[in-house]
């Protein structure tokens, strides 16, 4: 690693830098930089939490000046609304001494609000595709001025089904136009979007997907259902000096909501939760007690698995597998930051023996199995998804032609008639060639059929 001011870099963001205690750069950063700064289309595959933010901000920063210009220059897209918070706050901190205006805008918020500030100019507009896209349709954004465009977390975005927008936004910018693209790993669905938009790209890859981190020691739990989970995690919990802040995913919005009213009994006042249906200031509220240690237990979905700085997390627990083996290590990525220690936790059922194995293939190496604790009692109570599903053998979507009972029977002669439509259909029309109407002359000299 090298020093930022190796980088030639401004002295402004010199300052600012030094205000924030860094010296030293990322491999991501370090290799970033010249090609972004040398103005060509750039694809950066590294793991979350290197630093990828400032590795795109930094060479941008450096070349932006002053302007009155009311449309942006630079435009970033992001999937999710507190990506947006956090990269328009990490753009502010280095832009301190530069006369750089930064805006985001995300849905969930007035966008007659947005439009007034985007009235105002920005130079650096971050954004998620579908708010853009929205804004960019009612006229409130114009994109005659871009000269860049960033997209983090690329993957993420074309999960979350934004490839309508982000394909309709690149036809609508200027062809010329410096085109810059992060992600933590390489699809084939990001390789055809590369080959479509891209022009001489440039590929800096730092980490393997599938690279486990060395900082952080990852064990596994085998139980036999949800509330036997519950059970380990209630016990675990209860070592507040250990357990002192802990992220929980779970693999959707429901599992979210049980879970956490599951935990509160317990853990009332140090417990936050987060998923897509909470509105953003309840989202916003609860990374920041968080973050600042006011909860220590924050529960989630994928949606935080990306992206957010998040610091000192002591444990990420994997309540359920994850199906896709990279969102594993995209999880766990949110603890051992910036070369500390951090614990992550794998729970798994009978049915998500796959999905582990999946991610330890990804991985090439396994996750250490513990037995469960002896004060973990195993649960009885089922779950709807995990109670046994009783199969009526008359429900057509079910029943299959040699389950047919004795009850069943062909139909009848006269219920096998098939409707032949009205007298119309069934005389007149077979005797005549056509219609007869109003004004034809030749019908009486037409022979009948």
């Amino acid at each position: 690693m090298s020093l930022f001011t190796d980088l030639k870099i401004s002295k402004n963001l010199e300052k600012a830098l030094a205000d924030l205690g860094f010296e030293q750069t990322t491999p991501i950063q370090e290799q970033a930089f010249p090609v972004v700064m040398s103005g060509s289309d750039v694809v950066g595959i590294a793991q979350t939490g290197t630093g990828k933010t400032f590795a795109y901000l930094l060479p941008i920063l450096n070349t932006l000046s002053f302007s009155k210009e009311i449309h942006p220059k630079v435009i970033i897209l992001v999937p999710t609304r507190e990506l947006v918070v956090q990269v328009v706050e990490e753009a502010e901190k280095l832009a301190k001494y530069a006369s750089i205006r930064v805006l985001g805008v995300y849905g969930g918020k007035s966008m007659l609000r947005q439009k007034d500030a985007l009235a105002l100019g920005t130079d650096i507009l971050v954004a998620t595709p579908a708010r853009l896209y929205d804004l960019i349709l009612t006229k409130a954004v114009q994109l005659k001025s871009v000269k860049k465009l960033v997209i983090d977390e690329v993957d993420v975005m074309l999960d979350l089904g934004f490839r309508f927008q982000l394909v309709n936004i690149f036809e609508l910018l200027p062809h010329k136009r410096q085109n810059i693209m992060f992600s933590a790993t390489m699809t084939d669905d990001i390789d055809a979007f590369i080959s479509d938009f891209f022009v001489g790209v440039q590929k800096i890859s730092i980490a393997v997907s599938g690279t486990p981190l060395d900082n952080i020691t990852q064990l596994g739990y085998a139980t036999p259902n949800f509330y036997t989970k519950v059970n380990l995690l209630v016990s675990l919990l209860q070592k507040e000096e250990e357990y002192h802040k802990v992220l929980v995913f779970v693999s959707s919005k429901r599992s979210a909501d049980l879970l956490f009213k599951e935990l509160a009994e317990f853990f009332s006042e140090e417990i936050c939760i987060i998923h897509s249906n909470k509105t953003q200031n309840y989202r916003l509220r609860s990374i920041n007690q968080f973050d600042e240690g006011k909860n220590r237990i924050l529960v989630t979905t994928d949606v935080m698995a990306r992206g957010l700085d998040l610091q000192e997390i002591s444990h990420v627990i994997n309540f359920d597998s994850p199906i896709y083996p990279e969102n594993y290590m995209h999880r766990i990525g949110r603890t051992g930051r910036a070369e500390k220690e951090g614990t992550s936790l794998l729970l798994f059922t009978p049915t998500e023996d796959e999905y582990k194995d999946a991610i330890e293939n990804l991985m090439g190496q396994g996750v250490q199995l513990m037995p469960l604790p002896a004060d973990v009692a195993i649960a009885t109570k089922l779950t709807f998804d995990e109670e046994p599903k009783h199969r009526e053998r008359e429900n057509p979507l079910n029943i299959n032609e040699d389950e047919r009972g004795a009850s069943f029977h062909e139909k009848s002669d006269k219920n096998k008639k098939e409707n032949q439509g009205g007298a119309y259909k069934r005389i007149i029309k077979k005797k005549y060639s056509k219609p007869k109407t109003r004004g034809d002359k030749n019908f009486g000299k037409r022979k009948n059929k």
